[in-house]
């Protein structure tokens, strides 16, 4: 899901949600980078992110993409989830699509929304991604002992893992170790919608 290192600029438009989940990100990045030590150079070579932008996500400046967000994520050795979290979780949790807001690609066809709470510390997400027509996006390998399990909800897709090319329709679905580079392709003239649990096994 990595797609390119250089965020948007937050507009004036943006909705309050995702203004606050901007906030959330920035501030957890920040913590994350001083409780392991690292300057905003540090962390900007560690990940081969530019500092600049590190910096503007730090103080609420600019939204990051997807790809940003993952190769940043892996850098630190966290869970993608991690940058997103706003605090404890507990009880039930009713998620509202109305009130949630998708992280997209910066090409913008590529989207994805948590269908988990953005709270707490976790093994096992969960995700809804959305492909357009043409999208092929790239992804680096994740943090080791990572293992994606997509299913396919509507439309044809081509995924690429370390064991070569699959094709998958409608209702299929696959499990593969996902610390190595792989590759997700809309092979359809319509939108993917794929569901994947993400599980990080220690």
């Amino acid at each position: 899901m990595t797609i390119d290192t250089a965020p948007s600029a937050v507009q004036s438009s943006t909705p309050p949600s995702l203004d606050r989940l901007v906030g959330v990100i920035g501030d957890n990045l920040r913590g994350f980078r001083r409780r392991q030590g690292l300057s905003v150079e540090g962390l900007a070579q560690l990940s081969g992110s530019d500092p600049h932008i590190l910096l503007a996500i730090e103080e609420g400046r600019h939204r990051p993409d997807i790809g940003t967000l993952w190769t940043v994520a892996k850098a630190l050795d966290l869970s993608f989830s991690s940058l997103l979290s706003s605090g404890a979780d507990a009880g039930t949790t009713v998620i509202r699509r109305v009130e949630q807001r998708s992280l997209t690609s910066r090409d913008g066809l590529f989207t994805s929304r948590a269908l988990f709470p953005l709270k707490g510390e976790r093994q096992v997400e969960f995700y809804e991604l959305r492909l357009a027509p043409g999208a092929d996006e790239a992804s680096d390998g994740h943090s080791p002992g990572t293992v994606e399990n997509i299913l396919v909800g509507r439309g044809r897709v081509e995924i690429a893992t370390a064991d070569g090319g699959h094709r998958l329709e409608e209702g299929d679905s696959i499990l593969f170790e996902a610390d190595a580079p792989h590759r997700y392709r809309n092979a359809g003239d319509g939108e993917a919608v794929l569901y994947l649990v993400m599980s990080y096994i220690l």
